[in-house]
């Protein structure tokens, strides 16, 4: 290691910061964060620094560093433009054995201000010792995504307990076994989702059996997957895949989305396609209600949002009416994710000014949707599962009053590799899809705002089809 990682204690303790300009104001913002009294030199200093450092507990001194400005300190930060005064202040803190951190200037600091992830009292600390700091800001940001903010309250959850659990296990290793149980199940999960009651209740039932207590309560995750592309899954719905003990998952559920749940976790395919359906509703119902009264945690993995034409609500309720714990996670639906990848705004003030989300599913071989609402003008149709009905649809559009000159897209495997968009109109859409081949997952997107596409448009790959539109 070029560098010993500490974590220093400056709770109400005098930090000296060298420096009156933007970046002495950063280093004295991450020093009060931390508690530290600090006091600011510079003979000019911007108006916020010198309240911080106020209300820091520190001071201010309006003049020119001098040596004895550093005496006493725990830390010194020089943050100066100038190399000669900060080649000073290195020389003296290093005499009088204070740590010092000089600005970019590795050359002359005995310490360096790591990239932090603050969870606090969970803090992350991270350094490449100035090798890459844009490889350190990469990192950081992973871990931002990884570590919601809730970590913290579960931080603070456990060391609220410490003492209680240790004297109610004195064994170190069935004190070990405790802890890991409890920060990788059901109370780290109820901590991180935003109950703390319920985490409270449940590590308050661990604590009073002596850490003898076993889960045996399943829990169901409703998670939306979004719309295909991997990277627009939600943190929350990612962290709940790779904790799931079995995974029922539609047939929108791509395979790179599958791929990153648990590897070991049992996954059985539940989806549905136009008159084929490899389970009944009923029968995901039941698998539910099966493997959560066997303790296990259910991940129902749907794609796009689970509440949008995703049946999400008919499968809690059964999940209520039994009593079964469950979570819902939205997920990206599929118009917003489509329509963003096809570079077609949903809304538009010159264009359209709301937006309808309709089902073009074939009942008794008919699309019955309410035709006089939905061709009124000044506003964008998505139409999911319309790729069979497509004709009826524009022919019930154009019927009912909308102009067959109104722009449509139809999105084929929207956010995915391999997206192709075919623009046409109400009057030529069926042509332009009957001339080339195309496969569900489909979107229809119905509008004015289609128009927008060729200047908006701005994935590479992508496949485009039918006159291009002004």
């Amino acid at each position: 290691m070029d560098y010993f990682p500490i974590f220093i204690d400056i709770r109400g303790v005098r930090c000296v910061v060298i420096g009156g300009g933007e970046v002495a104001l950063r280093k004295a913002e991450a020093l009060a964060r931390a508690g530290a009294a600090v006091h600011v030199v510079a003979p000019e200093i911007r108006e916020d620094l010198q309240q911080l450092a106020q209300v820091s507990g520190g001071g201010v001194l309006l003049r020119g560093y001098q040596a004895e400005d550093i005496d006493g300190a725990r830390l010194v930060v020089a943050a100066t433009d100038s190399n000669d005064v900060n080649r000073a202040i290195s020389e003296a803190a290093v005499a009088r054995n204070i740590p010092v951190n000089v600005v970019d200037q590795p050359e002359l600091c005995t310490y360096i201000v790591p990239s932090i992830v603050d969870r606090s009292p969970l803090v992350i600390a991270l350094s490449s010792g100035g090798a890459s700091p844009v490889l350190l800001r990469l990192l950081r940001e992973r871990l931002e995504r990884m570590f919601p903010s809730a970590y913290g309250e579960l931080a603070r959850l456990a060391g609220s307990v410490r003492d209680s659990v240790r004297q109610a296990i004195t064994d170190p290793d069935g004190r070990r076994r405790f802890w890991e149980r409890v920060l990788e199940g059901p109370v780290a999960e109820a901590a991180i989702s935003g109950r703390p009651d319920r985490a409270r209740e449940l590590l308050d039932a661990e604590i009073a059996a002596g850490g003898a207590v076993e889960d045996r309560g399943g829990e169901v995750w409703l998670v939306g997957a979004g719309p295909g592309d991997p990277d627009l899954l939600t943190l929350k719905a990612l962290r709940l895949m790779q904790r799931a003990d079995v995974v029922l998952h539609d047939n929108l559920v791509s395979p790179e989305i599958l791929d990153l749940v648990r590897r070991d976790a049992e996954r059985i395919y539940v989806g549905k396609r136009r008159a084929l359906h490899a389970v009944r509703q009923e029968g995901i119902n039941a698998l539910l209600l099966e493997h959560a009264r066997a303790g296990r945690r259910v991940l129902r993995l749907k794609g796009g949002d689970p509440f949008v034409f995703g049946r999400g609500g008919e499968e809690i309720a059964t999940l209520a009416v039994e009593g079964i714990p469950f979570q819902v996670v939205p997920g990206i639906t599929a118009a917003n994710g489509c329509a963003a990848y096809a570079g077609i705004p949903l809304t538009h003030r010159d264009y359209a000014q709301s937006v309808r989300f309709v089902t073009g599913h074939l009942k008794d071989d008919k699309v019955n949707l309410n035709w006089p609402e939905l061709a009124e003008p000044g506003q964008t149709l998505v139409v999911y599962m319309g790729l069979v009905g497509l004709e009826a649809i524009a022919e019930g559009l154009v019927a009912h009053g909308r102009d067959p000159r109104t722009p449509v897209a139809l999105i084929e495997r929207g956010t995915l590799p391999g997206q192709r968009v075919i623009v046409g109109t109400l009057d030529d859409i069926v042509a332009q899809v009957a001339a080339t081949e195309v496969h569900a997952p489909t979107l229809l997107i119905i509008g004015d705002v289609v128009r927008l596409r060729d200047a908006l448009a701005w994935r590479e790959g992508d496949v485009v089809t039918g006159p291009q539109r002004a």
